[in-house]
């Protein structure tokens, strides 16, 4: 039975609703986030912050947030 629940919730967490990230706004900014699938991270480069999205829901607690290094907003801006 734990096999069938798995590829369940990977697909889940894969697919951030398009709908629901149009509505979300960074917490610190209210500028837009970003949605990084394969870090399943919301990405903030305004705030320099990225919020985790754990079992398929956003967690928008600044304190929950990791920082993102220049790096990381150096690859935001030559990515767009």
């Amino acid at each position: 039975m734990p096999d069938r629940i798995a590829p369940c919730k990977e697909r889940l967490i894969a697919a951030m609703d398009p709908k629901l990230l149009e509505l979300l706004v960074c917490p610190v900014t209210k500028g837009p986030l970003r949605y990084d699938r394969e870090r399943q991270e919301l990405v903030s480069r305004s705030a320099r912050l990225a919020y985790p999205v754990r079992d398929g829901i956003p967690i928008m607690l600044e304190n929950e947030a990791r920082t993102l290094s220049d790096e990381e907003i150096d690859a935001l801006s030559a990515a767009d």
